[in-house]
């Protein structure tokens, strides 16, 4: 038995009404042949499918899309530069969109040879009944209504597929045929007309530019041919003639000027500074040394005979006296040589000294013409910046018209053949197919059979769902004992959800548990085998009010027994052998681990405190290190825990000390479904004692728990109220 409440029963259904996974394989396997045979005849009716379709098989072709123009096509260009620019993401899906073009299908219908092709073209042959009706009635139009081509465009498109490969420049065309030939053909020329539109595009635009050039290029020659004319005719009239070095007259002259003036001046300023020079060594007696002086031809032979005079006279100075009249005269000539050789200095001297005032005259000749000649070149500069105007224009003009030359030779060489090759190039080129594409046989037969399958398996899952999740018994059949729910018996009527399934309800309880006519039928008594949960699970969800929609029973176990006897554990742990159970101890005051109260505290959370035994599948929560006492101290906060644990758990025990007081049990028992005191054994007065006073705290079903004996013990009434504790 399996004993699970949780929030997946549909509304309206009891904890105990939920899936059934044993009983719902039990249906399955029951209705397998509701399941095998669509299975089986879907793998046949999908392998008459596949035969019977005619096979159609697709050619593919390959195109690059790159840009094929060299320096030969395109001198001066480098064109593999925007190659990557020109066939981006949106470039090739626009070469795309353009072998998909009208204009290109009419083309290639031509070339294949579609028209009249009776897969393509509806036209082809006579018209079936079915059409010439639709006809008749106006719903279809007649072949003959349309040219060749507009009706085999239809079915060319629905043959074709364009599409580019990945995140490349590659694009794929595809032609679906039933004639591999015819595939492998079509794809080819498709790729064919395509590079051919390319390059007549190409050509196209070549003559455009050529015929537009043609037409530009005279009328510029001819502005050109004006521009130059004014040009010359301004210079001349201005007088702004171009010399050489192409500048003007004026300029040079300006030039040439500023040219001699330099030079006089520092000519001027040599002659000046020569005669300095030779007045200071004339004065100084080195005469001689004055390179002027010296490489004079008359000083010079002055010298030569001064040499000779010094000479003699140093000859006869030997034998002659200084008083001597030959003495004498030779020191007369050496001195009239002397006088004359300063005179010749001198004479150098004026000379230089006139030549700088002749070089200063001409100074002051050059500068009066420099400063006329600026006027001049001043008010020569409006007309030459209305010449440079005139030039400007007409070299804008002879720029223009080179360029338009150049490209017009450009153009008439493109627009010859082969010279403006396609922007594409195919790669891989469409052979005749040996597979075909349409269909897939084995695929499609694994997915038709597969799906059927399992829409197969879904109808008799959902029916089995739909009708209750087990099979309608047979009317003489044993019914089989849901796990769980206690077997209901003959005779009563529907729940209080409506749920009427029309069988037996349950027995009453005072019939069938024993025990209950002690104070009023409030008290029963239970005998748990521990070795069969089932039964047991069943006898307390029987004893037991139903919880709420999607929260698990919360009992009070009260611990009334021996030592050794029973225990809310040793019941904690019959039910968690087929439900999940949870115990939270309040009976001892254990404070070795965390538990409730640091819970409580926000110390810790569920996962902290909830433990489990090896080999066990209960789930225990202790007291705490704060004891039982600080968790009974924080009622309101405690019931919002048991409430959280009961959304969790199929069963939530809550163990209590069989001598706590009223005050420490009511807030427990208020939110309970029920409450158990484990008596052990018939007779045990402390239990009942307990249970009496249970009675008088809650309306709830109220229990003593027997696990030694097997037979149920009766429990006398009492007339007179029970003792208080």
């Amino acid at each position: 038995m399996t004993a699970r409440y949780d929030t997946v029963a549909a509304a309206g259904e009891s904890r105990s009404d939920l899936l059934d996974l044993p009983a719902l394989w039990a249906a399955i396997k029951a209705r397998k042949l509701w399941i095998i045979g669509p299975t089986l005849a879907a793998l046949g009716l999908s392998f008459v499918a596949v035969n019977a379709v005619t096979p159609r098989y697709t050619g593919e072709a390959r195109l690059l899309l790159e840009n094929r123009d060299s320096f030969y096509t395109r001198p001066g260009q480098a064109p593999s530069e925007t190659s990557g620019q020109q066939f981006d993401s949106e470039g090739v899906q626009s070469q795309v969109q353009v072998i998909m073009s009208r204009d290109l299908a009419r083309e290639a219908i031509k070339r294949i040879g579609l028209v009249g092709n009776s897969e393509f073209d509806s036209g082809a042959g006579a018209l079936g009944a079915l059409k010439k009706v639709g006809v008749l009635l106006g719903i279809g139009a007649h072949p003959a209504d349309r040219s060749p081509e507009e009706r085999v465009l239809e079915k060319y498109y629905d043959r074709l597929l364009v599409f580019p490969v990945g995140r490349s420049r590659i694009v794929s065309i595809e032609f679906t045929s039933q004639d591999p030939a015819l595939a492998a053909k079509a794809a080819n020329e498709i790729a064919a007309v395509y590079l051919e539109m390319q390059e007549a595009a190409k050509q196209d635009t070549a003559r455009s530019a050529s015929s537009w050039l043609s037409t530009t290029i005279e009328p510029l020659r001819k502005r050109l041919a004006e521009s130059e004319a004014r040009v010359e005719e301004f210079r001349s009239r201005h007088g702004l003639l171009v010399g050489a070095n192409n500048t003007t007259i004026t300029a040079q002259q300006l030039a040439d000027l500023s040219t001699q003036l330099s030079n006089a001046r520092n000519q001027q300023a040599e002659s000046q500074a020569k005669a300095s020079i030779i007045r200071d060594a004339i004065k100084a007696g080195r005469t001689f040394e004055i390179p002027d002086v010296a490489n004079n031809e008359l000083v010079r032979r002055l010298i030569e005979q001064r040499v000779n005079l010094r000479a003699q006279l140093a000859l006869e100075s030997r034998n002659l006296l200084s008083e001597h009249p030959r003495i004498k005269e030779l020191n007369a000539q050496l001195a009239d040589l002397e006088g004359q050789i300063r005179a010749a200095a001198e004479r150098a001297v004026r000379t230089l000294e006139n030549e700088a005032k002749i070089a200063g005259q001409r100074v002051e000749s050059v500068t009066a013409a420099l400063e006329g000649q600026k006027k001049t070149a001043s008010g020569a500069n409006d007309d030459e910046v209305q010449l440079r105007a005139l030039e400007r224009e007409a070299r804008t003009q002879r720029d223009q018209l080179e360029q338009y030359m150049l490209r017009y030779r450009e153009a008439l060489a493109r627009d010859s053949q082969n010279a403006t090759p396609a922007d594409a190039r195919v790669i891989s080129r469409a052979i005749e197919p040996t597979q075909p594409s349409f269909p897939k046989k084995l695929p499609t037969m694994l997915v038709a059979t597969l799906a059927t399958f399992l829409v197969a398996l879904a109808a008799v899952v959902s029916r089995e769902l739909l009708n209750g999740g087990s099979p309608a018994p047979a009317e003489d059949a044993p019914r089989r004992k849901a796990p769980g729910r206690v077997e209901p018996a003959v005779g009563a009527s529907e729940d209080e959800d409506g749920e009427g399934e029309v069988a037996a309800p349950p027995p009453r309880r005072r019939e069938r548990i024993a025990g209950l006519l002690t104070h009023g039928g409030r008290i029963g008594q239970l005998n748990l085998d521990l070795t069969d949960p089932d039964a047991g699970a069943a006898e307390l969800a029987a004893s037991v009010n139903k919880a709420s929609e999607g929260h698990a029973p919360l009992v009070l176990v009260l611990d009334g027994a021996e030592p050794g006897e029973a225990s809310p554990r040793a019941l904690a742990q019959l039910l968690s052998e087929r439900s999940r159970c949870i115990l939270v101890d309040l009976a001892s005051d254990s404070r070795d681990r965390a538990g409730f109260s640091e819970l409580l505290a926000g110390e810790a959370m569920f996962s902290d405190i909830i433990t489990r035994e090896e080999d066990s599948r209960l789930h225990e929560i202790a007291p705490g290190r704060a004891g039982r006492a600080a968790v009974l101290a924080a009622p309101d906060i405690v019931d919002v825990a048991l409430d959280a644990l009961c959304e969790t758990y199929d069963w939530v025990l809550v163990a209590a000390a069989s001598t706590d007081e009223a005050e420490v049990l009511t807030p427990l028992l208020a939110r309970a479904q029920g409450a158990l005191v484990m008596a052990g054994h018939a007779g045990n007065g402390h239990a009942v004692e307990a249970a009496y006073r249970l009675t008088d705290l809650t309306g709830a079903p109220i229990a003593l728990v027997m696990i030694d004996a097997p037979e149920r013990v009766e429990l006398v009434a009492q007339e007179k109220d029970p003792v208080p504790a």
